[in-house]
């Protein structure tokens, strides 16, 4: 197997391959059987980061957060591969008797709560999941510093922030000494452009950040699977997606079919391929339920998007 290209991961001296496999779905619509095969496929294909979050699945009736986690530490322990893996996870959304936000306290708590429940020693890539605005940056950047100075966090990155506030705490990082966030997790697909190109992605191409796009398939639509209202019932995530059918969203999957037949590829591996070719953008998450999705997702780490296809991908999208 020819081994894949590695991209840096902002300045943090850890690299990654271009395509990152999303833990959403692990104890949820993936049971442990499943998640461990798609796991052990994706660290074969010589893969690497691997992002989850504490609070997955804590939407799920009877879920109480920590399953996504739980399970991948599971398999981390039993496949004995932690070392092949940049394991990413998030903290700060709502945990419900577990509690959220970025304050220190509860930064320290849900580290170590992490921690057990992946079964390792230390965090790759430590995320704040969300602004926390009720607290200083000084708070939360020195609780994540502490941690990277105990050994159990090697970086830090930033999920759903906002340019200015992304911006601030950089700054803070720099007068403060602290260590940096290193990447950012934006909302960014075909569908999803407008905030990210606009405020976002100025700021990590200036500060050299690694760009981990989330949802990178815009909850499935980006699959071609959602062409109607009726097809909502075709997944959990079908009724988020099928509200992307309007007059763009046709449009997108008219030009992602049309590059599709032209290379022979899935619509998800061309969606997945426009994101790699973007200059700003390090490796999209995304998730999958079956091997044969996983192999639609990693295939886009090798597809090449002609001039063509990328100017037809980009006039349907902008």
């Amino acid at each position: 197997m020819t081994a894949l290209p590695r991209r840096p991961l902002g300045r943090s001296g850890i690299s990654v391959a271009p395509f990152a496999l999303g833990g959403n779905v692990f104890g949820w619509t993936v049971d442990e059987r499943t998640g461990f095969q798609l796991l052990d496929g994706f660290v074969s294909a010589g893969f690497t980061l691997i992002d989850t979050a504490d609070t997955y699945s804590i939407w799920i009736a009877g879920h109480h957060g920590g399953e996504s986690e739980t399970l991948l530490g599971k398999w981390l322990q039993e496949s004995g591969r932690r070392k092949e893996v940049v394991l990413a996870t998030k903290v700060g959304m709502d945990m419900r008797s577990g509690g959220k936000g970025l304050s220190s306290g509860h930064i320290a708590r849900s580290a170590e709560a992490s921690l057990r429940r992946l079964r390792t020693d230390y965090i790759d890539l430590y995320q704040a999941h969300e602004d926390d605005p009720t607290v200083p940056l000084e708070q939360t950047l020195g609780a994540f510093s502490k941690l990277v100075d105990e050994g159990k966090v090697r970086a830090i990155g930033a999920s759903n922030y906002e340019g200015p506030r992304l911006e601030a705490a950089l700054r803070c990082s720099s007068e403060q000494g602290y260590p940096r966030f290193e990447s950012l997790q934006p909302r960014y697909n075909m569908v999803d452009r407008k905030d990210f190109e606009s405020t976002l992605e100025p700021v990590c191409v200036a500060n050299h950040l690694a760009v981990l796009p989330y949802s990178s398939l815009a909850s499935g639509f980006l699959t071609g699977k959602y062409r109607t209202a009726a097809d909502a019932a075709k997944s959990p995530r079908g009724q988020r997606a099928v509200t992307r059918l309007d007059q763009r969203g046709l449009r997108i999957l008219a030009a992602l079919d049309d590059v599709s037949s032209r290379l022979g590829a899935a619509p998800a591996t061309v969606a997945l391929a426009w994101l790699t070719a973007r200059p700003s953008v390090t490796a999209p998450i995304a998730s999958a339920t079956s091997l044969e999705q996983l192999d639609q997702l990693i295939q886009a780490a090798s597809l090449h998007l002609d001039s063509d296809a990328i100017r037809l991908l980009d006039e349907a999208s902008g």
